[in-house]
């Protein structure tokens, strides 16, 4: 019988408890044994919950229980999370957790650690919900030198750039309705701003480098400036604005970005709507292949979180290798990347030739008080400078080809 500790009941721990309980049978057979939760961490009681005789305060009572061979953490944060998955690891638990900011802050370190106590530390559910990509490029594609990889893994600003285009709604109102249905926090700002994004695209990028890839190095923009006439003129241009984290080989190392981009109708990400997700990638043998499914959501992240308790079961005693090392990747410079602009300006079109030579212009009714146009490809650096040259640029979106 195996016997796992859930650190966290909230809607992810809840979640795998449901989980582990509606499909045991065909867990069971996948592990080769029984399955048992035997402890639920958290700070409250729950009173007269089937789960009440399960639940403990104290984490060192789960660490300190030789019996418990697997621990799912799903508190979120970085602090107390760390500290209690250290102590599961030390202590030779393999551990599982849906925690994007602990793994982009710690991953190497809780990795290194697994490895020195000849266990396991998983994290399939900390970036896409329940798409399976970590696994993918952990096992699928290690064949592969992974050239690129492009996402929309935030449910919650692809719900309100969906709306905003299906309905032509600003983004306030995208706001509050994403809030009214559950798929934004009472404090958004870690969707809205790509904070979230920026964690997830750092994770994978320290997989397909091997190293660490710090999230604070990722430059990040959030979709908050995205206005409905942003969405007007990308109709006009056949295009849908999304928000994108993107990692594309650059020499030696990465070009690590969180931003809206504008999609062409031709891209795979093109018809990802609502709160779905999905990661293209690309590889130098594989070529283009896409993961798509269900990003959030209590039974969709919980799914993926018990693949990985199974994954963990059948591994016991076993260290699986994670070529993840402590090391920090330094991140190419986003300045020295090329590609085209749309711009929104009041400046006048003789203006914008002078700086920007030859575009393509744009226009929609709508709005009449200003010019749109795309510019020719050139690095974000050269960018910069002529829209500082042309001044009254009321809006930039890049275009990914």
């Amino acid at each position: 019988m195996i016997k796992i500790a859930v650190m966290g009941y909230g809607t992810i721990g809840s979640g795998v408890v449901q989980v582990i309980e509606t499909n045991q049978d065909s867990i069971c057979k996948k592990i080769g044994e029984g399955i048992e939760v035997r402890y639920i961490l958290d700070l409250r009681d729950f009173q007269g919950d089937p789960i009440q005789s399960k639940v403990v305060h104290d984490y060192k009572i789960i660490a300190q229980d030789p019996e418990v061979d697997i621990v799912v953490e799903s508190m979120g944060g970085v602090e107390p999370a760390y500290t209690f998955v250290k102590a599961m690891l030390e202590t030779g638990k393999s551990v599982t957790t849906s925690n994007k900011a602990l793994v982009a802050a710690h991953g190497a370190d809780l990795i290194a650690t697994a490895k020195e106590k000849n266990v396991n530390f998983m994290f399939e559910a900390s970036v896409g919900g329940g798409i399976p990509i970590i696994r993918a490029l952990n096992s699928c594609l290690t064949a592969d030198r992974i050239e690129e990889i492009c996402g929309i893994v935030n449910g919650t600003t692809n719900y309100m750039l969906t709306r905003m285009a299906e309905e032509g709604c600003e983004f306030e109102e995208a706001l509050k309705e994403a809030q009214e249905k559950g798929y934004a926090e009472k404090d958004p700002t870690a969707d809205i701003e790509g904070h979230d994004a920026g964690r997830k695209i750092a994770i994978l990028t320290s997989l397909i480098a091997g190293q660490q890839a710090d999230f604070e190095d990722v430059h990040t923009e959030g979709i908050s400036s995205i206005t409905a006439t942003d969405i007007l003129y990308a109709k006009k241009m056949g295009r849908v604005i999304r928000l994108l984290a993107t990692s594309r080989q650059s020499e030696d190392t990465y070009a690590v970005m969180v931003a809206p981009f504008l999609l062409p109708k031709e891209h795979p990400l093109y018809t990802v709507n609502g709160v779905f997700n999905a990661v293209f990638v690309r590889g130098n043998m594989l070529g283009d292949a896409m993961f798509y499914g269900s990003g959030a959501g209590s039974l969709p992240t919980a799914s993926a979180v018990v693949a990985d308790v199974v994954e963990l079961a059948k591994h016991i005693g076993k260290h699986i290798e994670l070529e993840w090392r402590p090391e920090k990747l330094t991140i190419a410079d986003y300045k020295q990347q090329c590609m085209r602009f749309f711009v929104r300006t009041t400046a006048d079109r003789t203006e914008i030739e002078k700086i920007f030579d030859t575009v393509a212009y744009v226009e929609v009714p709508e709005a009449a008080d200003e010019i749109g146009f795309i510019t020719n490809e050139m690095k974000e650096e050269e960018y910069e400078t002529k829209a500082e040259q042309l001044g009254n640029v009321r809006q930039m979106i890049r275009f990914h080809s």
